[in-house]
């Protein structure tokens, strides 16, 4: 570890980034440019940053030697993470004194120290920033600290800009701790604004009082659904206040995850009466044609109407367990607890029963034999098909698919590798959203209910793995799968 951070590095480079979003670059790309940049002022071997939302935390960028990290998910409730949102901002950690997953397996890769510190945007924690070092000899300076928290504060800043970030969703929504309130007098100006306020619509006491209420105000005695400009909803509502004449009490809270439920049920109807019709319609077409002109069919056409209304019952029937399984709020079933297996075998019988159709596209390049893995065997022919059928669906009929395997110190590692339209910086962990899809409307180029990737990053993260996709080099994209080594 250099004794002192590269300022004249860091403050060239930090140009070059304003310069970017100046042009219009935003979210994961800038992310990314950051984080190797900080990695070579603070000296670091890698860099991580980890998103926070309501539930959980994920690492959405990742760099040098901890670029393994992308994707991993982080758990809130763990001992070290409670200790590294709620203790000093800034902390210098040895790896191998941490409980937890994640210290073993960072370890493995040869790293020893972390320094780490919070993005604070709004007193709430958007995130975090880790920088890891493979040698404890010469701990990190004030310099340090200050250099990595000033990088947070800018992260925390792009995240206030909504500016292609927060990655998942609509991103830290603060529950309140008890439902807003506002005083308006006759005016309709802000004359009280409770804390709660502050929680629910991140504007101060100082910003709001004496102004103009900042949302519509429904008829005395009835409740109005509200959107706010960053996507959140409010349910308010308003009545007199007792003992004046000109005074209006309004209430409000944060209803976001209540319209997101009721946006996901009315999406998993639409998506179901859409996506089934294709293959009923199929299916009831051919049946009808047998019945009714089975006499004049000659045997070749009868087969074929055999045939096509057995592929599409085939179809039929995985895409009902898909929907199902994403209905499921408790995910896909857990199946086998998790024991050591031959991945590299799991995924030569997985490729066997593949459609014909993907077999011929798909290169399988194995080792002879990896070290063990930790999961539930049952489940890599659902997720190698799910991966390579999304490889087949977004890349052009003659290109290749490649299926790769390797190992590092605690995780073994497969790889799907298309060369098709590639994925956008801003899509990679989107795509893993239920329902997502790149396109929308009449005109989609490409099929699909958009529960392939969802339902492949439950199963893997209920064995203590993930799953994580980048744009590969040289265009296409590269999904990448992650499980404990034994």
């Amino acid at each position: 570890m250099p004794a002192r951070p590269d300022y004249a590095s860091f403050i060239a480079g930090h140009a070059e980034v304003i310069e970017r979003i100046n042009s219009g670059e935003a979210g994961l790309p800038i992310l990314g440019v950051v984080l190797r940049l900080a990695q070579e002022a603070l000296g670091a071997a890698g860099m991580t940053f980890a998103e926070y939302g309501p539930s959980g935390g994920r690492i959405v960028a990742a760099s040098g030697a901890a670029e393994w990290a992308l994707g991993r998910p982080v758990d809130k409730g763990s001992p070290t993470t409670r200790r590294l949102l709620t203790g000093l901002r800034t902390q210098v950690l040895s790896l191998d004194r941490i409980e937890g997953d994640f210290p073993h397996q960072a370890t493995g890769q040869g790293l020893h120290t972390m320094l780490v510190t919070r993005a604070i945007l709004g007193g709430l924690v958007v995130g975090s920033l880790q920088a890891f070092y493979h040698e404890a000899e010469d701990l990190p300076t004030i310099e340090h600290h200050t250099l990595i928290e000033f990088v947070a504060t800018n992260l925390a800043h792009m995240y206030g800009h909504q500016a292609g970030l927060p990655v998942h969703g609509d991103g830290p929504v603060v529950a309140a701790l008890a439902d807003g309130l506002a005083i308006i007098d006759f005016d309709r100006k802000v004359r009280l604004w409770n804390p709660a306020a502050e929680e629910v619509t991140g504007l101060s006491a100082a910003e709001v009082l004496n102004a103009t209420l900042p949302f519509p105000i429904p008829v005395l005695g009835q409740t109005l659904d509200h959107r706010l400009t960053d996507g959140r909803w409010l349910k308010i509502t308003a009545s007199e206040l007792t003992g004046t004449v000109d005074s209006i009490v309004v209430t409000f809270r944060d209803t976001s995850d209540q319209h997101r439920r009721d946006g996901d049920r009315d999406l998993f109807v639409a998506l179901t009466s859409h996506e089934l019709r294709t293959p009923v319609t199929v299916i009831k077409g051919y049946a009808d044609t047998l019945n009714s002109h089975w006499d004049e069919l000659p045997e070749y056409e009868r087969r074929h109407a055999a045939d096509v209304i057995g592929q599409r019952a085939s179809e039929l029937a995985k895409l009902v367990d898909r929907l199902l399984s994403a209905a499921d709020q408790t995910g896909p079933s857990a199946g086998s607890p998790p024991t050591p297996f031959d991945l590299v075998e799991a995924l030569r019988v997985a490729e066997r029963d593949l459609p014909t159709a993907l077999r011929r596209r798909l290169l399988v390049r194995l080792p002879v034999e990896l070290p063990k893995a930790i999961g539930d065997r049952s489940t890599i022919t659902t997720i190698l098909t799910e991966l390579v059928t999304n490889a087949d669906k977004y890349s052009e009929d003659g290109t290749g698919i490649e299926l790769t395997a390797h190992t590092d110190e605690r995780t073994v590692v497969f790889r799907v590798s298309d060369r098709g339209i590639g994925v956008r910086p801003e899509h990679v962990e989107r795509a893993f959203d239920r329902f997502w899809q790149a396109e929308s409307g009449d005109r989609r180029r490409f099929p699909g209910a958009g529960l392939g990737l969802y339902l492949v990053r439950r199963v893997i993260e209920r064995q203590n793995g993930w799953v994580s996709l980048r744009p590969r080099d040289g265009g296409g994209t590269v999904a990448e799968v992650r499980l404990p080594r034994g």
